[in-house]
Formats: C-alpha cells, sequence, structure tokens
C-alpha cells in the first residue's frame, strides 16, 4: 500500500458540494491519520447540553460555548475530551524527567491524563481527576462521538473535492463562535479558498 503522508493537526473544511448532512459546513480536527485510517472531530457543531450535566468534574475548565460538541456520528455515547495545553512535542509541563541510560536524563515523560496530538493539541483522559490537569489547560473541548475513516477512505473522499485540507490553528479549537468556523478558517487562506468563504448557505443562490 502507498505510504500515507500524516495529515494529523490538520483541519478538513467541507466543500459546499459535499452532500452528507452530517458534515454540511464541518470544521473537522484531525487527531490520527494513517494507512490505517482517520479519526477528527467536528469543531462546529455545538449541543445544547452542558458539559456540567454530562462530566460535572469538567465543567467550567473549557471556555464558552461551555456545551459539548458532536464531534462526529461515531460512537455519540463515547466523550473525547481535547485541550490546548501551551507548548511544542516537549517538554511536557509538570512532567517528571525520565532517567536514561547511565543515569542521564533524556528528557521528561509523558505527563498523566493527556497525550500530545499536534503542536498545542492534545487528547485528555476524561478519566483522570481534573485537578492534575486544571493547571495546564489552555482550553478544554468535549465531543460526543467522532468522525472515523476506513484505510484510504479519506484519501478517496479527497480526491473527489469533497475535503479541503489547511492548516489548523489553536484558536479553532476553542472558537468562541463556533458558528461561524467554517467561514473564518476559509477566509484566512491566502488562495482561492478565501473566495469560497462567501459562497451562500442554500447553493442555488449561488
Amino acid at each position: 500500500m502507498t505510504e500515507v503522508s500524516s495529515l494529523t493537526g490538520r483541519l478538513l473544511v467541507a466543500a459546499p458540494a459535499l452532500a452528507d448532512p452530517n458534515f454540511d459546513r464541518a470544521v473537522v480536527l484531525l487527531l490520527d491519520h494513517d494507512e490505517e485510517g482517520s479519526l477528527g472531530v467536528v469543531l462546529n457543531r455545538p449541543t445544547p447540553v452542558g458539559v456540567g450535566d454530562i462530566l460535572a468534574s469538567w465543567a467550567g475548565l473549557g471556555g464558552e460555548p461551555d456545551v459539548v460538541f458532536q464531534g462526529g456520528p461515531v460512537s455519540l455515547d463515547s466523550a473525547l475530551g481535547v485541550a490546548l495545553i501551551p507548548g511544542d512535542e516537549g517538554p511536557f509541563p509538570g512532567s517528571r524527567p525520565r532517567p536514561g541510560p547511565g543515569g542521564r536524563s533524556p528528557g521528561p515523560a509523558a505527563p498523566v491524563g493527556w497525550r500530545r496530538v499536534h503542536g498545542a493539541i492534545c487528547l485528555v483522559d476524561l478519566d483522570a481527576p481534573p485537578e492534575l490537569l486544571a493547571a495546564a489547560l489552555g482550553s478544554l473541548r468535549i465531543f460526543a462521538g467522532y468522525a472515523g475513516w476506513g484505510p484510504g477512505q479519506l484519501e478517496t473522499e479527497l480526491t473527489d473535492g469533497a475535503w479541503y485540507v489547511v492548516e489548523s490553528e489553536p484558536g479553532d479549537v476553542s472558537s468562541p463562535r463556533p458558528e461561524n468556523l467554517w467561514r473564518e478558517v476559509l477566509r484566512r487562506q491566502r488562495s482561492e479558498l478565501a473566495m469560497i468563504a462567501t459562497y451562500p448557505d442554500d447553493p442555488s443562490l449561488n
């Protein structure tokens, strides 16, 4: 199989012609992408359900709106936490150096409760005590469900023009106006994609 160039940490922005209602005007953050498939969460589908209604201990640690987001159509009864934790690929805040050969310390061990995905974007273990992580979290979003693709499936959709692939920015995860995210992400592109931000909600009006 042809090696897949990882798109982990990038955004999939739904093309206006994408017919799947699950992804109409969706902005998906890819949390994992390799030859075995892809997994991401939709950043702009807030629900009316407050975080405190289902995960009381995590309420108030996220930004506004402090609600659960529908991350995608798969496993809606499961929850994923995505947070911004300052820094890049290391060191991890609050982590302890792990001894290397001969007592040397090659670097910090991964902290308990979260795993860095890309840049400042991290996955949070929602079973961990929130107080262990609260000081490090820049922001937190809770997602019910996720978007998933099998091996080669996303590549086929990209070839078909269903998605635009763009770089993510930390503020995308914690946007206080998720309903505007699709247009905002497209508008900041230095290409013809910026023009697509003006595409009408009703394609028949174009």
